[in-house]
């Protein structure tokens, strides 16, 4: 009797908390009802999306205070909107969602398990705390049916992403339509298990973007991601390692998959990482045999793999890779691939291997000895090989191609090179499979036959321009000087302003004002629409005919400054595209005056708010926060994600503008500079910029980097947290500058006694600022190796990653102190911009 009791007493008690977690038999769900997790990480009910008014039956993270949806089991099905909803267990044992529409139940949705497993009365549905919904039978734990063998755009941390080999499931996430239809949309994540196992992200049937192939490694950070191959299932999942933190894997509507972080005393969801966010993430981006290098950014981005030639010279010519590459002509070709005498392997170091689904895996065997290069030159038809080796080496042997290598890229953070085929002519070409002679064959394979194009085009345009305009006006003369490559300028190689000015690639895009329109835009300069002047010149509002709003630069007749300035802008600023970078409209170049035209930003410069009483209250610490992490975007984009590889050198408040909404937009690239895809350092002897941003192996011995940069901005991240100047002195602490004076409070731990008092105790999250605080200090560290760059910035920003503890700053940055014993010039602190500085 003890245990049908026992049985009893404990069914009872799962229906008296069915109304938390369980749906039952006897307890249905009704549209308006939640069910909740055990501890109240997720819940499951009826929602609309957005601005529909349909219904759906979904679940979402119940902690987050914006809406999340995870999951949705009528997402092709909605219920109408002024219908409702009931979810039951029916007499079959499955889940079914109805629909009621004039009194009548209609059926749109259904679990479909068989009836056979376990008694329908004794079945219930619960929500688990890992978001999975689950249905079970009393007497057994194992599920009948659960949500995550069925995922719709997102993936849950445990859950699988992959294919069962036993009964055929094919797990794989499907983006929704829009953010207010979770419809099935265009673009699908899932794993190919044709070849080595890959997971794919495809468009319609295209693919879109590749993971590497298998076999990956499982590898830790804020989360363990691993991926399982073996003769029962190929899958991938991630578990999170840190109990506080939630995790969201999301494919959206247009296309990006993402992963978002949150936890307590979060406002909205943080971004870890997406993709695809740059050209090689694409598929295939430079065609069969390419090889495309993501940090080409003054080049082209794609090149051919050793013994292959571009099949369209033209195409490449026009930085269209997509054609691809072929073999070169050789000797010893047989129809059959390569089998000649002296034939060999040239190694590509670092790749992202090419695509394996018709790759062929040969694994080693224990206790014996593998070589992949012979295991390749035993079929003439191999093309190249890559030895591979899962983390911890569990996992060893070969990938062998055959035929075309697809989808190669440089990745440079992988351990994984590629060994390709080549004939014994190539093969002494390459002197044994140098990577550094690969490298340097192939840019001048392509480099020299574009270069004597370039050449020969741009002679015959220089000879029928100098025919054309012999006898253009003052106006086109003064283009010409200002523009000219020998003008006199370092900012940017011979190189660059050749291609920027000759090719003709800057004027087509940039519109040139009239100076008449300009004066009646901002009615003949007056002064009521003047909003501020420096050394370059002075800054009017203005109104173009079509209702924009601008900001005209005006350059001031005796300004060299604004003349370097003003060259620089117009070759760079209009290329760049980014949400966080000010947006050049065009120039003027007319009479004796040269002026850029900008879009307006109502809130000016930031150092007007966060440097006033009354301004910087209007700076909470919800919108420093976002300032600061769109600066730092903007910055790496300029760093890594443009078309050039651009150091700012002047980054600073005053050059920080806001819109409407106190978004930042980065402003005044009259310093920047370019440097080459291979270059780490450069050194001038003419320094620009302004004291106390300028780091301390640019100020005192010329030489800037992306780092240079990395620093100004750990100052502006300084000032966003204190509210205060970086030139402020501070008399109590031996005339310490703010960079020392957080650094002392940073080491006693009274780190939050600096936060700006304009911010009140409780509106921050404390954790938040302190990890903000110690990130400007990494910044600003004297050492530029000790420095992060400004990628790892923002995924320290906008992530939880651990942190290295800072060290003790030694340079003091108030512009009255080191610069002025090595340099013996004057000093101010005034915050001016400063040019043509000569250093030792």
């Amino acid at each position: 009797m003890g245990a049908p009791f026992l049985f009893f007493f404990l069914f009872l008690l799962r229906a008296a908390s069915a109304s938390n977690d369980t749906v039952t038999p006897t307890q249905p769900l009704k549209d308006g009802g939640v069910l909740v997790s055990p501890t109240g990480k997720f819940a499951l009910g009826f929602f609309s999306p957005g601005r529909s008014a349909n219904r759906y039956l979904g679940i979402w993270f119940h902690q987050v205070p914006q809406q999340t949806v995870v999951w949705v089991a009528n997402r092709d099905n909605p219920i109408a909107a002024g219908d409702s909803g009931i979810l039951s267990i029916d007499s079959t044992g499955n889940l079914v969602l109805h629909e009621r529409r004039d009194g009548t139940k209609f059926p749109i949705w259904s679990t479909n398990v068989s009836a056979k497993l376990g008694s329908s009365s004794s079945r219930f549905a619960q929500l688990l705390d890992s978001g999975n919904w689950v249905l079970f039978s009393e007497n057994s734990t194992v599920a009948l049916w659960q949500s995550v063998d069925y995922p719709t755009n997102t993936l849950l941390p445990g859950a699988k992403l992959g294919l069962d080999r036993k009964s055929g499931l094919d797990r794989f996430l499907s983006s929704w339509r829009s953010e207010d239809d979770p419809g099935t949309g265009d673009f699908s994540f899932r794993v190919n298990p044709r070849g080595s196992p890959q997971v794919f992200h495809y468009r319609g049937e295209t693919p879109y973007t590749r993971s590497f192939p298998w076999p990956w490694g499982t590898y830790a950070d804020i989360f363990d991601v691993s991926f399982i191959n073996n003769e029962d299932e190929v899958y991938f999942t991630i578990t999170v390692t840190e109990d506080s933190l939630l995790f969201w894997e999301v494919l959206d509507s247009s296309g990006i998959l993402r992963e978002k972080i949150w936890r307590t005393g979060y406002d909205d969801w943080k971004e870890y990482w997406a993709t695809p966010t740059q050209k090689c993430d694409s598929y295939g981006r430079c065609g069969a045999n390419g090889l495309c290098d993501p940090s080409n950014f003054n080049t082209f981005e794609c090149s051919c793999l050793p013994g292959y030639e571009p099949k369209s010279p033209t195409s490449w010519r026009l930085f269209d890779g997509s054609g691809g590459c072929v073999r070169k002509s050789s000797e010893s070709e047989t129809p059959d691939g390569f089998c000649g005498v002296g034939e060999g392997f040239v190694r590509v170091q670092k790749v992202k291997v090419p695509d394996s689904t018709r790759a062929v895996w040969v694994g080693k065997k224990s206790g014996s000895e593998l070589s992949c290069e012979d295991e390749c030159r035993k079929n003439c038809s191999c093309s190249a090989y890559a030895e591979m080796e899962s983390a911890g080496g569990n996992v060893k042997g070969c990938l062998l191609w055959f035929g075309e290598l697809v989808d190669t890229v440089y990745f440079p953070v992988t351990f994984q090179d590629l060994y390709v085929r080549v004939d014994a002519a190539e093969f002494a070409n390459y002197q044994g499979g140098s990577n550094d002679s690969f490298e340097l064959k192939l840019k001048l394979s392509i480099l020299l036959p574009s270069i004597g194009s370039v050449l020969l085009v741009v002679i015959v345009l220089g000879f029928c321009w100098l025919r054309r305009w012999r006898n253009r006006t003052a106006k086109k003369r003064r283009i010409r000087d200002l523009f000219h490559p020998n003008h006199g300028s370092n900012h940017f190689t011979d190189s660059v302003v050749t291609e920027e000015m000759e090719g003709g690639s800057v004027y087509p895009e940039l519109p040139f004002f009239s100076l008449n329109a300009i004066r009646a835009a901002t009615d003949n300069f007056s002064p009521a629409n003047k909003l501020g002047r420096g050394g370059f010149g002075s800054v009017y509002k203005g109104r173009l005919p079509n209702g924009q709003e601008v900001a005209v630069k005006r350059l001031s007749e005796n300004s060299r400054q604004g003349l370097e300035q003003f060259r620089n802008e117009v070759l760079l600023i209009a290329k760049l595209q980014h949400r966080n970078l000010v947006k050049l409209y065009g120039c003027c170049i007319e009479e004796e005056e040269q002026m850029l035209i900008y879009e307006y930003l109502p809130n000016r410069s930031l150092d007007l708010f966060l440097f006033d009483r009354k301004g910087g209250t209007l700076l909470d610490w919800m919108r420093r926060f976002n300032i600061i992490v769109r600066i730092a975007r903007g910055i790496l984009y300029l760093h890594q994600d443009s078309r050039f590889r651009i150091i700012h050198r002047d980054l600073k408040t005053s050059n920080i503008l806001l819109d409407a909404e106190l978004n930042p937009k980065i402003s005044d690239f009259g310093m920047a500079m370019i440097l080459e895809a291979n270059q780490v350092q450069w050194q001038t002897t003419s320094i620009g910029g302004t004291y106390g941003y300028m780091s301390p192996e640019y100020a005192v011995f010329g030489k800037f980097s992306e780092k240079s940069d990395v620093f100004s901005f750990g100052v502006i991240l300084l000032e966003m947290i204190t509210g205060e100047k970086i030139s402020r002195i501070y008399q109590d602490e031996e005339n310490s500058n703010l960079i020392t004076h957080v650094w002392m409070k940073w080491k006693e731990d009274r780190a939050l006694e600096i936060v700006d008092p304009s911010m009140e105790e409780g509106s921050y999250d404390t954790q938040e600022v302190l990890r903000c605080i110690q990130i400007g200090l990494l910044c600003v560290e004297e050492n530029v190796e000790d420095r992060p760059n400004m990628l790892t910035t923002v995924l320290m920003l906008s992530s939880a990653m651990p942190l290295p503890l800072p060290k003790q700053p030694s340079f003091a940055s108030t512009g009255c102190s080191i610069i002025p014993k090595v340099t013996g010039g004057s000093c101010s602190l005034n915050d001016v911009t400063l040019t043509g500085l000569v250093t030792r």
